[in-house]
């Protein structure tokens, strides 16, 4: 492949433009912008050089003295959509407060970009949008008297718990409109079968949870109670959240 690095390296710290000539036609915004597009469109597989470069209305080649490698180009389009986030002025000194927000911030960014949790890896951890998103979180955190490579664990599994979410969401969406009746006919038909299995008696445990507490249906719910699960995971034992931060 023309100009793939035989090292790694980090796009960010390259020239924005291989080699002399005249200014660059094309910034690194409008070549992630055009990939964006595309995977938007009709998925990440869609996304290649050669198809951003006709988006652009470029030769395939010339996109290399922007972008030498596919990879660089994904890393490109996570950092694009990354600047998504919309960040208060400062922390509000609430740390949960916060980080729920930033949780359902991430959640509505990867609906809006459904391949989005297919290209999160560590490794596009680094870019400039993800190091303000890291740094905004840390300062949400400020407040929580845990050691630091703890509040980086809760940062990750906030993340983490999203792209899950998330991913599973798109799968059951997938299947349901692959299939030939409707979500909620399928719904009724499980519940059915699940009450016949219930009222056997051969799960006495799975029957007095249900008789307890029905679990919650409603997919917005579920999320707000599994984040809410998760930074209270976090929080010491009688600790009071320290305002202004």
């Amino acid at each position: 492949m023309t100009g793939r690095a035989a090292e790694p390296e980090v796009i960010w710290a390259r020239p924005v433009r291989a080699g002399r000539g005249p200014k660059p036609a094309y910034s690194r915004n409008d070549i992630a912008a055009a990939a964006v597009r595309i995977a938007d469109a009709d998925g990440i597989d869609a996304v290649s050089m050669r198809r951003v470069a006709t988006e652009l209305g470029c030769g395939t080649m010339s996109l290399y003295n922007y972008v030498p490698r596919k990879e660089d180009l994904y890393e490109l389009m996570v950092d694009a959509v990354s600047g998504e986030y919309v960040y208060p002025e400062k922390p509000s000194g609430d740390w949960r407060a916060d980080m729920t927000g930033i949780a359902h911030q991430s959640r509505a960014l990867m609906y809006r970009h459904p391949w989005l949790p297919r290209m999160m890896t560590t490794a596009y951890g680094f870019t400039p949008n993800a190091l303000r998103f890291l740094e905004w979180c840390l300062g949400c955190l400020v407040p929580l008297d845990i050691p630091a490579g703890l509040k980086m664990q809760l940062i990750a599994m906030v993340n983490g718990t999203v792209m899950a979410t998330v991913a599973n969401e798109q799968a059951v969406a997938e299947r349901a409109r692959g299939l030939p009746w409707s979500e909620e006919e399928e719904q009724a038909v499980r519940a059915a079968y699940l009450t016949r299995q219930v009222a056997s008696g051969e799960y006495p445990h799975l029957a007095g949870l249900l008789a307890e507490a029905p679990a919650p249906v409603d997919a917005d719910e579920i999320f707000a109670l599994g984040i809410a699960r998760l930074l209270d995971s976090f929080a010491p034992a009688g600790a009071v959240p320290v305002t202004g931060a």
